[in-house]
This record gives C-alpha cells, structure tokens and sequence, in this order.
C-alpha cells in the first residue's frame, strides 16, 4: 500500500498538523524546535517495523496530559491515508460494497495501542430517498400489467396491482428508513398468496420487488467495513511497516571482533551500542563475511601443554590465515566498488584488515593515496558509509516497500554532498517511499517543490505542516522557518549564478511548476537540447522581479528571461519592467499570449484546455456539473475555473492554482509527451526555441 498523506493529533508539541499529503520522496521542511521530529515518530508508532513502543511520559501532549492519561482510548495521535487497491477486490467481497469504496483506507491508532479502519469514499446511507422506492414500485407495476397469469391466479393479479397502487400512496415522506423499509416489506409480503403455484410467473416478479426493498434496508444497517473483523485483519496485514532513522552509529575504523560477536547477541544494549551493533550487523552482512568466521580464520595455534606445533599445523594455520586476507580483500574490493556507484565526493578505496581479535577499516583515495582509519576521516564519510550500508542493505531486505522516516539525514555533510543525499532518496524510492526532515536547502530539490511541505510553530504555539511554502511567513526577518524556506526556494537561483544555469524569471510558484514540466517532457521526448540547465525562479511581483534580475544579471551584464502571463497583472509587471531595468531589453520579456493564439492567457492556457479541465475535475470532486461540461477552449482556462467554482458553490482556497499546477505535473510526466497532440508540442518547443536564443 502507499502512503498518500497523514495528520498527527495530539501528540507531544502537535494539536493538529493539518492533513500532509505524501510523496514518493517528501521533505518537511523547518527550522529546529519547529517539530519536524513529532511529525516522524506518530508515523513510526503506527505500524513500526521495530520498536516503536508508545512511551506516556514522552508522546502524551504535556498541555493535555491528564486527559490522555485517564483515558488514552479516546485520544488518536496518528491518521494515514493509504492507496490499497491491490487488495480493493478482496475488501470488497469481505465487507459486501462496492469495489470503487475499498481503493483508499484510512488507518488511526490511539494511545491505547488500538486501531481504527475506514474507507473514506464509503459513505454509509442513512435513509433510502422516497424516489427510490416508488421507482422499485412502479417497474413491478408495469411489469406485473403485462404478464398474463395462469388461469386459476385471475384474482391474484388484480390483488397485486390493487395492493401496488394503495402501497405506492402508504409514505408521502422524502426517505425511507430501515424501519418503515421492513414494514412495507411486511405489506408486500402478507400479499402473497398463501401457496403459490409452481408455474407461476406473476409471484415471483413479486416476491422479487420484495427482495429488492429487503435489499434497500440492509444497506441500512449494513456493518462498515472498518467493523468487520476479517476487514480489519486484512488491512493491517497489509499496512506497510515504518522505519524510523536518527541515530546510525559511525562505524569506527578498529574493531574488537570478541565484543562485537557477543553484543551482536545482546538484547539489553543501551540506544548507542545497539545502534552500533546494528551497523556492524549490517556491514557484515553486507561484505557476507560473519565476525565468528574471520575470529576462527586467524587464530594461532594454542596447546594448553605448550606443545610446539607440527608442521601441518602450522601449514593449516598459515592456510586459514591467508583465506582470510583474501576473503577480507575480497570484501573490501566489493564495498568500494559499490560504494564509488554512488558516492561523488571522492574516490575512495576500502580495506578490512585482521590482526588477531581486531578488525580494522582503513580508507584511501585517488588524492591522499595513503591509508588512514576510517576513524580519522572526515565525520561525513563515517556517517555516509554507515548510511550507505544500513540504507542498502535493510531497504532490500528486512524492510523493503517499508516506508523509511528519516530525521534530520546528512548534518555532517557539504553541501554537495547533501545534494548527492538528495539524489540517493531518487533512487531509493524506487523500493520504498521516504519522508525526511531536513533545515537544510541543499536537501530540497528545486525542481521539485511540490515534495516539500512547510513545518512552522503556529500562533497557538503548535507544530503545523503545509505544502503552502508561504505558510505562516508574516514578517520573513521574525521567522526562522520561512527563512529555511526561502532558501530552498531560491536555492535554483544561486545555483544559476554559481553554476552558470539559464534563469527564466516566472511570476509565482504554479508557473515553476508547468514550465518544469514542459521541459522535462520536451527533453525526454528529444524536442530540445539545452545547452544549459534552465532553472525557473519565481518573482512574486514586479518590485521583486526586478531585484531577482538584477541579481542574477551577474558580472556578463546580460539581463536574465522574463516570462509573464497575457492577463491584466503579468502585462503590468511586464510594462514596469520594460520603463525601468529592461528598457533597453524589451525582447527579454516574453508573454504566453504569442504562445497560446490568445489574449489575456496565462501560463496554465500552454496546457491542451481538455487536459486540465479532467485535472481540474479530479481535483475538485465536490461539483455537481463536472468542469469540462463547461470548458469552452480559446478563452482563458483560470477565469473560467474561478467563474464555475462560484456557480458551483465552491471556495477555491488560497493557493490552488499551485496545487493544480502540482497535480498537472504528476500527470503529465505519467503521460509522456507522446499523449500530447502535435500543436501542443510545437508552441512549446517555439517558446522553449526562443529562450535558448535570448540564452
């Protein structure tokens, strides 16, 4: 199953978090104290694939302590929303509805260690509107007129339709209950003949109106699926398991085999050793060499009577002790050849040497050939082996399709190699979905901001989590978190100075999105070719655009791109920016309207109108008339969306073209470029043809 987004309630410093939808990499994104690590652990206890106890003293919220403690059985602290349509068949036929109810599963636990089950989609009736049943009626009716009864049920016909007609006016109400459904069923019933024939063909369309009424009232008092015993045992068997990570014990460079062959034994190890030990697990379980094994291989002779050994003795020994060097060297070749396929900040060589009860690492590489204890490098490389091993060998193994939570990955390490973290998670998610909590930029991609989600300390003084990145950002100077944001924010446009990208200045965040999008699709489907890498910084206003330029204008003096929408603001912000800093550089400002045929356009009319009105219905499923019942093409799509939420009676809330913009990527990389029609393409490769030419 996958996790699609959670909420934590009254845990520790976290009232309500606020549903957070989850990736297949997501970072939670805030400053220290904003309560990444309480957003982690709820997910862990849920369903931890070690450990993972609920601790009172720790987890119950200190403001409502008391209340919790009485009675935790009342207290959720975790709810996760799951895709479970791998196992949507086999809920349904446990629970008796429909298919389209199972596909999405809603798992609680409480502080009492329970769990409670629900399918959001399913939503149980209540009553049965009078339509319903008068429909149910009616076709019994009219079916009944036209059949022809056996000779000795002249009367039984004419009976039926008399006892129809009178049930047909019994309810005036607008709803049926069970109740009033089991007495019309009652009616229906007593009006049977007492011993039908066997050939008769009127009694049975009776009897089964009769049986659809039944039908109508057990949908009543069905059980839900989340209390059906088989439902839930399904569910949880199925619930993939959490591996919470913060502590990964640095391998040390020596190693005394002796102690780690007994507390690779123990149970009883305090968190450090126990984090040690299982690094050291893994490392052996890695090089698929056992600390028994390279103990017994290097042993000396020993005779209690200190009797000299032979010489097949000592050929034996010399024999084991040199299928151990071999075995070691073997190990250590494995290891740096499969670690240099990931690790960029060097090229680096691993050796395990033995000296008896000792097991030593020692580390070189191609500018410091010389061999150094692991222990004496850089704290970095500990903690990335130790990460590279753990990760890599627990994710195929004991926890793969586990989702991992990470708490606060890669502190010790540059920059660039955090980014090199970052591009591991890309891969890793192919077996597992990860969430981790980061402070730093350089672990926020900035072509994906769509994965990131805002943790910030609310003015209750509560921990909360948006994918607005905006979130809580009043004053930026007051805000640590938003400072934390910014810079991920912006972490592109450093980039374009330092690393000479191609800026294309956008309005907002939703127009990043799109033109993300239509590069990747362009450039997997070989339209474009980049001589650099275009990177999409967004402005949020004109006084703000102009800053942005000015500092990316670096030290060529050459005026980065301008992208703006055909509307009313992005032609303003256009007409400032051609009087002030871009006078002399008008054809750096582009519109979208010379890429779409029309006026007034914005960034969201580059995409087929068809296209986005299904994203846009399956977006927002609370409409009676469906969107794209009402899209007309060649007019601005943003308006029209705006005009048919309000006739639909729906607040589109603060920020949803970005969360639009957000779900158009994902299906349009899904897509492919190929699923696009040739004209769509072609204005997006002439708009991306002319910013490689201002380039």
């Amino acid at each position: 199953m996958k996790l699609l987004r959670f909420k934590v309630t009254d845990f520790r410093s976290v009232a309500d978090s606020g549903w957070i939808d989850a990736e297949q990499v997501t970072a939670l994104v805030g400053v220290n104290e904003s309560g990444k690590t309480n957003l982690l652990l709820p997910l862990w206890k849920l369903n931890p694939a070690r450990e993972g106890e609920i601790k009172p003293t720790s987890d119950y919220p200190k403001s409502n302590y008391t209340a919790v403690r009485a009675n935790p059985a009342e207290f959720r602290f975790i709810v996760a929303e799951f895709d479970c349509a791998e196992c949507a068949d086999e809920i349904a036929n446990l629970s008796g509805i429909d298919r389209q109810y199972t596909d999405v599963v809603q798992v609680s636990r409480y502080f009492d260690g329970n769990y409670d089950i629900e399918f959001p989609k399913h939503q149980p009736r209540t009553a049965i509107p009078n339509k319903e049943i008068r429909t149910l009626l009616e076709d019994a009716k009219s079916e009944i007129e036209a059949i022809t009864p056996l000779a000795k049920e002249s009367t039984i016909k004419p009976d039926m339709l008399s006892t129809l007609d009178e049930l047909m006016g019994y309810r005036a109400d607008t709803i049926w209950s069970d109740v009033a459904l089991g007495e019309l069923a009652n009616m229906l019933t007593n009006a049977l003949p007492e011993t039908p024939a066997a050939t008769s063909s009127i009694v049975p369309r009776f009897q089964q109106l009769i049986a659809a009424v039944e039908a109508k009232a057990a949908e009543l008092t069905a059980a839900m699926p989340g209390d059906i015993e088989d439902v839930v045992n399904l569910v949880l068997e199925k619930l993939p398991r959490f591996v919470y990570y913060s502590n990964y014990g640095n391998l040390d460079s020596e190693i005394y085999l002796p102690h780690v062959v007994q507390n690779l034994q123990r149970t009883d190890l305090g968190a450090r050793e126990a984090a040690k030990a299982r690094t050291l697990r893994v490392l052996f379980s890695f090089v698929t060499l056992q600390p028994e094994e390279i103990l017994e291989l290097g042993r000396d002779f020993r005779d209690p009577q200190g009797r000299t050994p032979s010489e097949s003795e000592i050929a034996d020994i010399a024999t084991k002790k040199r299928d151990r060097t071999i075995l070691l060297n073997s190990a250590g070749t494995d290891l740096t050849k499969k670690f240099r396929n990931w690790w960029r900040q060097g090229d680096y060589l691993f050796e395990f040497q033995a000296d008896g009860d000792h097991f030593r690492i020692w580390v070189s590489d191609g500018k410091r050939p010389e061999k150094v204890e692991l222990e004496d490098r850089s704290s970095g490389l500990q903690w990335f082996l130790s990460f590279y091993l753990i990760f890599l060998v627990e994710s195929r193994h004991d926890h793969r399709d586990a989702i991992l939570l990470l708490d606060e990955p890669g502190l010790s390490l540059h920059p660039l190699a955090q980014r090199d973290l970052s591009a591991f998670f890309e891969n890793l998610s192919g077996t597992n979905q990860i969430i981790y909590t980061t402070h730093s930029p350089f672990l926020v991609d900035a072509d994906s901001l769509d994965r990131a989600r805002k943790v910030y300390v609310s003015a209750d003084g509560s921990t909360k989590a948006s994918a607005d990145l905006r979130r809580g950002s009043d004053d930026p100077r007051k805000n640590g978190a938003t400072y934390a944001i910014h810079s991920a924010l912006n972490m592109n446009v450093a980039e374009s100075i330092l690393l000479g990208c191609h800026p294309v200045i956008v309005e907002g965040p939703s127009d990043q999105h799109y033109l993300a999008t239509i590069k990747a699709l362009l450039i997997g489907g070989n339209k474009i070719s980049p001589r650099r890498e275009l990177v999409f910084p967004p402005s949020h206003g004109a006084r703000n655009a102009q800053v942005v330029a000015s500092i990316l204008t670096g030290r060529d003096e050459v005026l980065p791109v301008m992208l703006f929408d055909g509307d009313e603001a992005g032609s303003k912000m256009a007409k400032d920016m051609e009087n002030g800093l871009y006078q002399t550089a008008k054809n750096r400002i582009l519109s979208t309207d010379k890429y779409v045929g029309f006026e007034s356009s914005e960034i969201e009319d580059l995409f087929p109108p068809e296209f986005l009105a299904d994203v846009i219905d399956r977006w927002e499923r609370r409409a009676d008339t469906p969107f794209s019942d009402i899209l007309e093409a060649g007019r601005p799509i943003v308006p029209q969306v705006e005009e048919w939420a309000s006739s639909q009676g729906i607040t589109l809330a603060e920020g949803w073209k970005v969360d639009v913009s957000r779900e158009v990527k994902k299906r349009a990389l899904l897509r492919g470029i190929d699923k696009f029609d040739a004209a769509v393409i072609t204005r997006w490769t002439e708009l991306f043809n002319d910013i490689e030419k201002l380039g």
